[in-house]
């Protein structure tokens, strides 16, 4: 992947706090703590169809690269099936043009692993409620790149520097910038923007835009 035009900064810099600092952080366990005690009775809803419609555990959880690479486990409600490896690997392997679109964004339409409530879940992205708990722990930020896996963040080619200064977000600018129909490069681009251009009034303007978006796109699965 070539790199992004724009000067880099201080962003390819050890840094002993990430972007945003001490006040982001502070916003983050304020509007976490609050989300959380207000979503309860969505929580419940959730754990009680997953529990109805497959069985498994409830949360599903996914190692992920945060600041500065430290790992953490990314919390959702499990969406997929239990033997939803062998399903990917039998549907990849007899649909050439499903394979080349996991390769190229790691993401199918008309996932076979995924479960009928599991497509509500991913459709509102309530799935991702469970990542109130990653930021009350510090793992993540309310606003932030999307959280990737080690494979994923060696696309991110020059670009890894300003991944690594953020923690992940719940949501950020490719939540609201298109979601799925963005390809991979674009996702990039729009984390190093984010990076380089944060701000309090950035991140205020994400957030905004993040309910609309989840609630009326059909971007999402």
């Amino acid at each position: 992947m070539s790199d992004i035009a724009g000067d880099d900064g201080d962003l390819g810099v050890a840094r002993l706090q990430p972007v945003g600092g001490i006040t982001k952080r502070l916003i983050d366990i304020v509007l976490a703590s609050i989300g959380t005690v207000m979503l309860l009775p969505l929580f419940s809803l959730c754990v009680l169809g997953i529990l109805l419609t497959s069985r498994g555990k409830v949360l599903f959880r996914h190692r992920r690269v945060g600041f500065q690479g430290r790992h953490f486990d990314c919390l959702k409600f499990r969406t997929m099936a239990p033997d939803a490896g062998e399903r990917l690997n039998e549907y990849l392997g007899s649909n050439p043009r499903a394979a080349q679109e996991w390769t190229e964004t790691r993401k199918l339409k008309g996932d076979p692993r995924v479960t009928s409530f599991g497509a509500v879940l991913r459709k509102t992205s309530l799935d991702e409620l469970p990542q109130l708990f990653n930021v009350l722990r510090g793992d993540m930020s309310i606003v932030g790149p999307r959280p990737v896996t080690d494979e994923e963040l060696k696309k991110y080619g020059l670009q890894v520097p300003a991944y690594l200064a953020c923690k992940p977000g719940i949501t950020g600018l490719w939540q609201v910038s298109g979601r799925s129909k963005t390809s991979y490069r674009e996702r990039v681009m729009l984390d190093y923007t984010y990076a380089k251009n944060w701000s309090l009034v950035l991140d205020a303007k994400t957030m905004l835009l993040t309910l609309p978006v989840f609630l009326g796109s059909d971007d999402a699965y």
